[in-house]
């Protein structure tokens, strides 16, 4: 007797790093970036008192009920990842002045980056986890920062941060705690133990 097929599994993001963690760890999934206004979801939180946890897990359930309203019947993966720092959350910087100033205001500190992940399944959350990692900078001249943003926008206009771990902005840091996908801005292993448990991919 043929057993039935897994659940298929959609990832409601347009990010590319999640596709490619998703994809090394021998996932199939589909991709169905979502429209959701973050700023003004993350400010409406902000503003009725919700920590740097909340508002990440927040957005990532919004992009998982929006896909699951598009595709009944799957597992709809929405994630967000948010920076906090003694009590400031930063956004992605719109420019490279911004993403100066935020590396600027990091360094020599460490801050926390909240990484949330839900799934919904025919409009409702059945799944959901958060990984966090701690992130100490070290200080570095202007000129290498102003440098580094110079040769890094394309890629680092996509953090929360205004770095990328994974390639040069590894030299920003004194110290991490965490695991390296929740840095990346994606608690992977709960995810996988959730597919595997679900049957969406073999165990």
């Amino acid at each position: 007797m043929m057993s039935a097929s897994p659940v298929p599994l959609v990832l409601a993001s347009g990010s590319a790093t999640r596709a490619a963690m998703l994809r090394a760890a021998g996932v199939v999934f589909e991709t169905m970036p979502v429209a959701v206004d973050e700023a003004a979801l993350r400010e409406a939180l902000l503003a009725e008192g919700h920590d740097a946890r909340a508002v990440a897990d927040a957005l990532a359930e919004m992009k998982a009920l929006r896909a699951s309203a598009r595709r009944p019947g799957a597992l709809c993966l929405g994630a967000d990842q948010v920076l906090s720092c003694d009590g400031t959350i930063h956004a992605k910087p719109d420019s490279p002045e911004a993403a100066l100033d935020q590396l600027r205001a990091l360094a020599g500190r460490t801050h926390r980056l909240h990484s949330a992940a839900v799934i919904a399944e025919d409009g409702r959350p059945v799944w959901r986890a958060m990984g966090e990692a701690r992130m100490t900078m070290g200080r570095r001249s202007e000129a290498w920062l102003q440098d580094y943003v110079r040769r890094h926008w394309e890629s680092i206009r996509h953090s929360v941060g205004g770095y990328r771990i994974e390639e040069e902005g590894v030299r920003l840091f004194e110290r991490v705690e965490g695991d390296h996908w929740t840095i990346l801005g994606l608690p992977l292993l709960p995810l996988l133990n959730f597919l595997a448990a679900r049957g969406s991919i073999p165990s």
